[in-house]
């Protein structure tokens, strides 16, 4: 996969980070893999790594071009993030001695039953049901304890954690629009530790035979083409922001996660 056809998926990257809040984690797994294809079961794990990388870069920028007002819906996280950041930590490790394929169908199945869920349970399509007496509540934080797990499955998966704080913001009350861009700042707790193992690690004994050029368990040169399409993309979006009925913007949240799970599920191992 040349650098061309990788930075025009960066393209649809940039996208999904301001639109989706997913950092590039979705997108980024399935392309690494088939841009690493002769690496073998080993693939993965560098796919897992850098897009870890992708999306510490990707969040952050979108993180500092976000309004100061929607930001300001996180206080009241501040538990939570130190959290993140640990659970990444292990999350990442982990991957280290994980096998391919288990990694492999995690990342499907995990999409999978998460698509059932937003499906199936009322809250996140459209409102969770009140009765006509009960006043509208404002958007709660998230609780704090929820943090480890989120950060060890998502720096695992390599999908950021957006996959789990977006559906949870939404069932908390925030509109989509705001779910998605909260889940950039979030993502950055999960992504600086989880690329830190990755570039510390040691390459896998089939990058060395393919002459990958890896840095860790990092492709640089897959990394750097998917952002030269995504920043440009993030920056534009955020600063001109299009305008996307909340339903609308739920339904193609729930249906580019069955994409890009089709999509990993039907790359060639």
């Amino acid at each position: 996969m040349d650098v061309m056809m990788l930075t025009a998926i960066g393209l649809l990257t940039g996208a999904t980070t301001v639109l989706f809040g997913f950092g590039g984690g979705f997108v980024a797994v399935p392309v690494v893999v088939r841009a690493d294809a002769a690496l073998g079961p080993a693939a993965l794990p560098v796919a897992t790594a850098t897009s870890a990388l992708v999306m510490l870069v990707g969040a952050a920028f979108a993180t500092a071009v976000t309004p100061r007002p929607v930001l300001l819906a996180l206080r009241g996280t501040g538990g939570l993030l130190p959290l993140l950041a640990a659970g990444a930590c292990a999350g990442a490790y982990a991957t280290r001695f994980a096998p391919p394929d288990l990694t492999r169908w995690a990342f499907v199945g995990y999409l999978a039953l998460t698509a059932l869920d937003l499906l199936l349970r009322p809250g996140f399509l459209g409102a969770a049901p009140r009765r006509p007496a009960e006043p509208a509540r404002a958007p709660r934080p998230l609780p704090a304890a929820a943090g480890a797990p989120i950060g060890a499955v998502a720096a695992f998966l390599g999908v950021g954690g957006s996959v789990m704080t977006v559906p949870a913001m939404r069932r908390a009350g925030h509109p989509m629009r705001v779910a998605t861009a909260l889940a950039n700042p979030l993502t950055l707790a999960v992504a600086l530790p989880a690329a830190a193992v990755s570039l510390a690690g040691s390459p896998p004994s089939a990058a060395a035979t393919a002459g990958s050029g890896l840095v860790g368990l990092v492709d640089p040169f897959a990394a750097g083409a998917l952002l030269l399409g995504a920043l440009p993309v993030i920056a534009v979006l955020r600063r001109r922001p299009p305008r996307i009925p909340d339903r609308v913007h739920a339904c193609a949240y729930l249906g580019l996660l069955a994409v890009v799970g089709l999509a990993m599920a039907f790359t060639p191992a």
